[in-house]
């Protein structure tokens, strides 16, 4: 008998991907970058190092920005997914870090991109709710909004990595979204 036969292995979920509800048959070992990718052809969020490590598969769970390839589709049942697809809402108009990051040329090769925007969309949020970073002054008043200068950019965006080394550019884009 194989795995996908056996009673226990799989379970119902249903997401609320990108605005629409989805409703699933998922087998428990199931990360969600895959059912991203391969279930629902969402395929703009990429599968870098599997590991957690280099942020090309950052979304948004319930508005915070995380990891698909580490997440168990199974325990996000009832969850809010985002994609780098999902940003702009209803695809009339780009969201404004992606017009950002066209105006900039805030990439080369653009694989990290959806990730990059992604965990941009999502640290811009944490700032916003005043979530401090390593580099946010101890002084500042607990759950403010933390300003957003370079430094701060580049400490919150320090899990996703560009192999092509577009950082500057990328924090050029995110400064003219928060100006």
């Amino acid at each position: 008998m194989t795995s996908a036969h056996q009673p226990g292995q799989h379970s119902e979920v249903t997401l609320r991907v990108n605005g629409k509800p989805q409703t699933l048959r998922v087998d428990h070992r199931r990360v969600l970058l895959d059912l991203l990718r391969e279930d629902l052809d969402l395929t703009g969020s990429k599968k870098g190092c599997d590991h957690g490590q280099c942020g090309a598969c950052t979304v948004l769970v319930d508005g915070r920005r995380l990891n698909s390839c580490l997440l168990l589709a199974v325990a996000l049942d009832g969850s809010d997914i985002t994609t780098v697809e999902g940003l702009g809402g209803d695809g009339e108009e780009p969201h404004p870090l992606q017009r950002s990051f066209l105006d900039r040329d805030a990439f080369q090769c653009g694989y990290c991109t959806p990730g990059q925007l992604c965990s941009a969309v999502g640290m811009l949020a944490e700032a916003a709710a005043g979530h401090p970073s390593h580099v946010t002054d101890p002084a500042a008043p607990s759950g403010a909004p933390v300003p957003l200068d370079r430094t701060e950019i580049r400490e919150r965006m320090s899990g996703n990595l560009c192999r092509c080394g577009a950082y500057p550019r990328i924090v050029e884009a995110i400064e003219d979204v928060i100006a």
